[in-house]
């Protein structure tokens, strides 16, 4: 009701909470709109390839070939279903919002603190904040005693940050540190945080690079299928066949023409790269991510935590004795420091001082050292044990003063002395100085440090809980540099980045002088790099990518989480393929926008994680690179067995083109079951084998040389070299055997002797597939370049497949259905000789193409 207010001692009552709770609903984000998953499921299901494959298997049914038409069924289901489980799993990032709001909530109702339920808060709740608390709504400060706030997840800012009494706090941020009381601002869908999830939700995914292309291919194979099919039955008609069999022809021909092993084999082939992308601490939640990554030219990446280690640590100490320089590991306090004895001393009576004003400590973990409060106190204190400084006693404490954001220092008051830490500017006014001071200080921020001074004072300077300070009150004892340092691989990936022609730039919440030094120090930034803020990005999509499509690197400071969105729209509208790491909530908009979210696995949120593509497992930068690697090689292997398999199409045809071209004069030297046979049974194997070759040592040597999967390049080598080779031996061989029998041209060969030329030219398809394997296997290389054994997969398949061909023409029932006979000696040593020809054919002509 109007008029009713929070009182700062009792809170609201009771009763108005319950009015105020049954007005608003409850403190819960609002359900992320998602797909139902039968859609979901429909739509793998009725993409262009499931609908070719449908049709497919209603025209196989139609001209009784049952069995087909079941296989090519349970084709579509198995790899609908497989795409469905990894869409279903990703599309529920926004949701994962929702577990960031805490389970309880401590409030004050009617003058007593009670636990509620965090979905029971209301507008004017008075809340109670502790240290290790998730705030659960939008707050408005009251009191405060301490306390730091761990905003990361919503701003991207690596410090936690000190807000005073009339600050706002936001849902989903932690308290690191002290307590407050405050009084809710926001609930529900009206929070900081819900505005986040409507960005999450509003970035729409695009298909991928390779699924685009795949469809691309399908309406390819479509039309020749279908243009193929129907010229072959208007030729069978003239010829002479009744309707029913030239149609039940011509859709046998047209089924044979579907490579029902492709969609099989690239999924198959996808999960193989996502699996060794595991191996590298890489999580793949998306398949088509895989490809995706190979095709990425430009890399958006945070700072905090991704190329720096996100743990602060004292690297200097300037003292009026002299600099010091720190060394250690992190926040093990095991160190060293070298300077002159005089300058040591004062760096560590600066230290004793300054770990009695903070109370964030190192502690031991499991896995080594760990914060255990704000990471720049626990620096503090790590410095203070590498110098060997024995802490003030607390039971000496009489005083202290807590920091805010107007004064920005802390003070203890302790055996009669004050100690000060803060910021130089608010404290080296009211030092004992000289100009050397403000110059350390100059030179430290000008490294990317965050400086803070350290004072001293004989006295009590305390007086009504704040300070008492006044020109020359403090003796300066030192100022203390700080860095979050990069991480030790970061450089070296960031040189393979460039090699690979991929652009980079960091995009942060942080502060602009800060990421501009670590950009510089891990070679990010280059001469001509760029160095914005947020609030200076054009606003125009358009401008905007002219200004980030640079080479030589782009640090964009203080962005939001729209800024981000911005930058991965502007980017791809120039026509690059955008990775976008991130680890908090506030990134997951743009994981999302992205064609590639990559999250860290140790120290992102739940969000970010949920919203990414990949998930970076160990936080390594470096892991990125290997990423590109591997999807650049799966991209290669996509383009190998898919030369494979249209290689194999033109052997196929050619008895079918021969037949019709020669008025039924030629007979048919392979029947459709036949082809069935070869796309279902001989050829998957192998085409599975080159999905997993590995990828070759130059990867990463300048951009993606493909950015098409079929491309002249290899519609050239399919057709034009390898499948007219195919087609050529085959039929020679299949019309050679037959005039070995007696065969003349425009006669009906006996059924035997059709049989074991049938016989033949099906063995020389299946030995020249077999070497066509091999030749795949690299654009440029030979087989004797390469080696037979680095694929030992392939081997395998190889073997698989000649023992199929032995059961597909030696087996009596299988022959009789596949209407193929057992070669002759002279059969077997066609297609014996079939496969070397492929090979010398193949060396050739890449000979050729490389002296070209």
């Amino acid at each position: 009701m109007p008029g009713v207010e929070t009182s700062p001692v009792r809170g609201l009552p009771v009763a108005e909470a319950a009015r105020r709770l049954a007005a608003d609903g409850p403190n819960e984000l609002p359900a992320p709109r998602r797909t139902a998953a039968w859609k979901l499921l429909a739509g793998q299901l009725t993409h262009l390839f499931a609908v070719m494959l449908w049709v497919a298997a209603a025209l196989a049914l139609a001209g009784g070939l049952a069995p087909l038409a079941i296989a090519i069924v349970v084709i579509i289901v198995l790899n609908g279903v497989f795409a469905f489980a990894q869409e279903y799993r990703a599309d529920r990032a926004a949701e994962r919002l929702r577990d960031l709001l805490p389970v309880r909530a401590q409030v004050i109702r009617d003058g007593e603190v009670r636990s509620v339920d965090a979905s029971q808060l209301v507008r004017d709740d008075l809340v109670l904040l502790g240290a290790g608390a998730r705030v659960s709504a939008d707050l408005r400060l009251v009191t405060v005693h301490a306390l730091a706030v761990d905003e990361s997840m919503l701003t991207g800012e690596s410090v936690p940050v000190r807000p005073g009494s009339g600050d706002q706090v936001y849902a989903g941020t932690f308290v690191v540190q002290g307590e407050a009381e405050a009084v809710v601002t926001a609930v529900a869908g009206r929070t900081r945080l819900a505005g986040i999830q409507s960005l999450t939700e509003s970035a729409v995914r695009r298909p991928s690079p390779l699924t685009i292309e795949l469809h691309r291919l399908i309406r390819v194979i479509a039309v020749i299928a279908v243009t193929v099919g129907a010229s072959l039955t208007a030729v069978s008609l003239v010829l002479g066949l009744s309707a029913t069999k030239a149609f039940l022809f011509g859709v046998g021909v047209m089924v044979a023409l579907v490579p029902e092993g492709l969609l099989p084999t690239v999924t198959l082939s996808l999960a193989r790269g996502a699996q060794r992308m595991a191996h590298g601490n890489a999580l793949v939640r998306r398949l088509d991510a895989v490809e995706t990554l190979g095709a990425t030219t430009f890399v958006c990446t945070d700072k905090t935590g991704t190329l720096t280690l996100n743990q602060m640590e004292v690297l200097d100490v300037w003292t009026p004795h002299g600099s010091v320089v720190m060394h250690g590991d992190g926040y093990d306090p095991d160190g060293s420091a070298d300077g002159g004895p005089a300058a040591i001393d004062a760096a560590a009576r600066a230290a004793r001082s300054a770990v009695a004003c903070v109370r964030g400590r190192a502690v031991r973990s499991k896995n080594g050292w760990a914060a255990e409060g704000d990471p720049m106190e626990v620096a503090l204190d790590v410095l203070a044990r590498r110098l060997g400084v024995a802490p003030v006693p607390p039971e000496t404490i009489t005083h202290r003063v807590t920091f805010t954001s107007e004064t920005r220092y802390s003070a203890v008051v302790a055996d009669g002395n004050t100690m000060v830490i803060g910021a130089p500017d608010a404290l080296l006014p009211y030092c004992r100085t000289n100009g050397a001071a403000t110059s350390a200080v100059g030179d430290l921020a000008g490294q990317g440090r965050r400086v803070l001074a350290v004072a001293e004072a004989s006295g009590v300077l305390v007086r009504d809980g704040d300070l008492d300070l006044r020109p020359d009150a403090l003796d300066l004892l030192a100022v203390v540099g700080l860095e979050d340092p990069p991480r030790p691989d970061v450089h070296t990936a960031l040189t393979a980045c460039r090699q690979a022609g991929v652009r980079i730039a960091v995009v942060t919440g942080d502060h602009a002088a800060t990421a501009e030094v670590i950009a510089r120090e891990v070679g990010l930034l280059g001469p001509g790099g760029l160095v914005v803020s947020g609030e200076q990005l054009p606003a125009d999509d358009g401008p905007l990518g002219e200004l980030l499509d640079r080479d030589d690197g782009v640090v964009v400071a203080r962005v939001t989480p729209a800024d981000k969105l911005r930058i991965a729209r502007a980017l791809r509208a120039r026509g690059h393929v955008v990775a976008m790491t991130g680890d908090g909530v506030n990134d997951a908009p743009a994981l999302r926008e992205a064609d590639v979210g990559v999250a860290m696995g140790a120290s992102g949120s739940d969000v970010a994680r949920a919203a990414a593509d990949l998930v970076l497992l160990d936080d390594h930068f470096a892991g990125i690179v290997t990423a590109i690697r591997l999807g650049r090689a799966t991209f290669s292997n996509v383009r190998r067995f898919l030369t494979y398999h249209l290689a194999d199409n033109v052997a196929e045809l050619a008895p079918f083109v021969a037949w019709a071209l020669s008025g039924g004069s030629v007979p048919l030297a392979i029947g459709v079951l036949q082809v069935l046979a070869l796309d279902i049974g001989t050829d998957v194997l192998p085409a599975l084998a080159l999905g997993v070759e590995q990828p070759g040592p130059r990867v990463l040597d300048g951009p993606a040389r493909h950015r098409r999967l079929v491309d002249r390049g290899l519609l050239t080598r399919a057709f034009g070299v390898l499948g007219m080779t195919e087609a050529v031996v085959a039929m020679s061989a299949f019309l050679l055997v037959l005039r070995g029998h007696g065969w003349t041209f425009g006669t009906e060969p006996a059924a035997a002797a059709l049989a074991v030329a049938s016989g033949t030219a099906f063995a020389v398809i299946v030995m020249m597939q077999m070497a066509n394997a091999l030749a795949c296997r690299s654009e440029r290389s030979t087989i004797v370049e390469i080696g037979l054994t680095t694929n030992r997969p392939l081997l395998v398949a190889l073997v698989v497949e000649l023992g199929l061909l032995m059961v597909f023409l030696g087996v009596p029932p299988v022959a009789h259905l596949l209407g193929g006979g057992w070669p002759s000696y002279q059969g077997w040593l066609f297609a014996a000789a079939g496969a070397l020809v492929l090979l010398l054919v193949d060396s050739a002509a890449k000979l050729v193409r490389r002296r070209r």
